[in-house]
């Protein structure tokens, strides 16, 4: 994609420093643009339709990121974002604009 020259956005739990470091890698540091949505646990947890983080706290589901595994948060992320108390509309707006330094 980077050779045809698109724009591509992938959303992924990465909770490794070490596995985005390898994405930045492959990708080329001059096309990578790490963000970081620092949303709290607890706000995760409060925004869990599936039920997945009360699973993964009662034992059900094993090496579940930020209960029974590790989560490292980024050290220096291009964009941050916390979207405790922001609409799915401000995020994605706030976010368009952050990227728009990059464009």
């Amino acid at each position: 994609m980077n050779d045809a020259g698109l724009i591509t956005l992938t959303s992924f739990i990465s909770p490794f420093a070490s596995d985005r470091r390898s994405a930045r890698d492959i990708i080329g540091n001059d096309n990578f643009i790490e963000i970081y949505i620092s949303t709290p646990l607890e706000e995760c947890e409060r925004r869990d339709v599936k039920g997945l983080y009360k699973r993964a706290r009662s034992g059900e589901i094993p090496n579940f990121s930020g209960i029974s595994s590790p989560y490292e948060a980024p050290e220096n992320p291009e964009i941050t974002i916390d979207t405790t108390g922001m609409t799915v509309e401000e995020s994605v707006d706030y976010l368009m604009e952050e990227l728009k330094k990059y464009l």
